[in-house]
């Protein structure tokens, strides 16, 4: 399998608690965040992973310089900001398979990515985004599903007492965005406009998930990575 990492992430709202580094660097538990999401990658059988770098990029490349890993890790770099979707398309220009992951470099998602792939597969999606579920929250939009888990409708952020959120990871097929303009969003131009084609599927999952992007999360994260990784789950 083969993944892409968005890594690029500034950490604006973190600067409160975190040092000026890439959001995917915030130290949790004495380790760089990303050292969990890679960590999770290599045990579930993971070849190939591509970074998408931006911020600070220098930072990022001088820890993986010295992180024994068996994942072949390689990286593409915004001279400019290109949003999720232009970074995103940027890296799966180095892709070689023909369904290939995205993560989010900032959240931890729990879940099983053999399934995951499978489902994506077998529905012929174009894209395929995980799903968790939650409750009683107002930081994430919802996402609703119809009978066979294609994705009709992203809901605005606000306040739901149950519903699924999208839970940053993704299958891509390798030429989905081969038609875009090298600068877009991921989320808006791409997920969203894709809603109701039948081409996008979500997987619904209701593993472990955190996002540090926000003061409050990244410090529960601290207590949830203590002992190590959450949640293994594949």
């Amino acid at each position: 399998m083969e993944a892409i990492v968005l890594a690029g992430g500034m950490g604006t709202r973190l600067q409160s608690v975190v040092a000026d580094v890439p959001k995917c660097m915030a130290p949790v538990a004495g380790k760089p965040f990303l050292y969990y999401l890679l960590t999770t990658l290599e045990s579930a059988r993971f070849k190939r992973v591509i970074l998408a770098l931006g911020y600070k990029r220098e930072i990022i490349e001088t820890w993986i310089a010295g992180y024994e890993t068996s994942l072949l890790i390689s990286s593409i770099t915004e001279d400019s900001p290109l949003g999720t979707g232009g970074a995103v398309k940027q890296a799966l220009s180095k892709a070689t398979q023909s369904s290939v992951f995205v993560f989010n470099g900032d959240s931890y998602l729990g879940l099983d990515y053999q399934a995951l792939l499978k489902c994506h597969i077998d529905k012929k999606a174009l894209a395929t985004i995980a799903l968790k579920q939650m409750y009683r929250f107002e930081r994430y939009g919802r996402v609703e599903i119809d009978d066979y888990a294609r994705i009709v409708r992203f809901g605005e952020k606000q306040y739901c007492e149950a519903g699924l959120i999208n839970g940053g990871v993704y299958v891509l097929n390798r030429n989905a965005l081969e038609i875009f303009p090298d600068k877009f969003s991921l989320e808006k131009d791409f997920f969203e406009q894709k809603a109701c084609t039948g081409k996008l599927i979500g997987f619904p999952t209701d593993g472990y998930f955190i996002d540090i992007g926000i003061p409050e999360d990244y410090l529960r994260a601290q207590e949830d990575f203590a002992c190590g990784i959450p949640e293994y789950n594949f």
